[in-house]
């Protein structure tokens, strides 16, 4: 039988590090989240991350705008969080609302790459493929962190990634290659999907659709990292992998809710902590 990868616990721990952290610096670092127009799912999100600043000390700072505010607003309030020496860390929430015109790469370019705490800015993607990141993202992080405290290491392993996004499935093999992991990425587009996911010994889903992951697609004994959302009626969310058939075969598996998910906002509080450390270094 499977062990759980618990997310809520090791998240707590890795809070516990960030606070006493903070706790000793002379001013305590600022993440100013932008959250543009009124979408629930998003003010859900929001309300975490203000939790987690203030289980960790962090001072937390809501932009809001409404749904129809335009790049132009958005760029603008941007610029004035990177020019304000109070602000340490910046995020946007996505996804912006539908209809919301703007550019998504031009909104991650205009975030200061000192204050990007979502790695979604293009110098500090190319720092994560040079093996030099100064800021780590999110969610695979999170991933890694769920690894280390189960003392799984990757030297050696075969991980295959479900899902090539920049948010998650392409800097989750960065991250694990910098662990000495062979890699392998699938996508819509690999052919024998199937037998080429029965070879990993660590196998994360980055999918985004509901129960992918089935239990003839996992071999015995493997790692399983589901990263999936996927919501259902009510406030219900499932992941991609199909838990209760594959749960059986892993010898650990994440769950959803409860795995991936507190681990990323844990890793936001500790990149705003590393980036107030970097900015009053410079």
């Amino acid at each position: 039988m499977s062990q759980l990868l618990d997310g809520k616990l090791v998240s707590a721990k890795v809070l516990d590090r960030v606070a006493a952290e903070v706790a000793g610096m002379p001013q305590p670092p600022t993440l100013a989240v932008i959250l543009v127009g009124d979408d629930p799912a998003s003010q859900v999100y929001v309300g975490n991350k203000k939790k987690a600043c203030e289980r960790v000390g962090i001072v937390s700072q809501e932009h809001l705008l409404p749904a129809d505010a335009g790049q132009a607003k958005l760029l603008a309030l941007v610029n004035a969080l990177n020019q304000d020496k109070n602000v340490h860390g910046i995020l946007c929430q996505l996804p912006l609302p539908k209809g919301f015109d703007y550019d998504e790469q031009a909104l991650c370019r205009a975030v200061s790459p000192a204050k990007d705490v979502d790695v979604f800015h293009p110098e500090n993607v190319g720092k994560l493929m040079q093996g030099e990141p100064e800021l780590l993202p999110c969610t695979p992080a999170g991933a890694l962190e769920l690894l280390d405290d189960a003392g799984i290491d990757l030297a050696g392993k075969h991980v295959v990634v479900i899902g090539r996004s920049n948010i998650v499935g392409k800097p989750m093999a960065m991250l694990a290659l910098q662990r000495n992991a062979t890699v392998t990425i699938c996508h819509s587009r690999t052919k024998n999907l199937s037998a080429i996911t029965r070879q990993a010994d660590v196998l994360v889903a980055a999918v985004g659709r509901l129960h992918f992951v089935t239990a003839d697609m996992v071999k015995d004994g493997a790692v399983v990292v589901d990263v999936g959302i996927n919501r259902l009626e009510g406030r219900k969310v499932r992941g991609d992998v199909d838990f209760d058939a594959v749960a059986p075969k892993c010898s650990w598996i994440t769950p959803v809710p409860g795995g991936v998910g507190p681990m990323t906002i844990s890793v936001l509080m500790k990149n705003t902590l590393a980036a107030a450390k970097l900015q009053r270094r410079k």
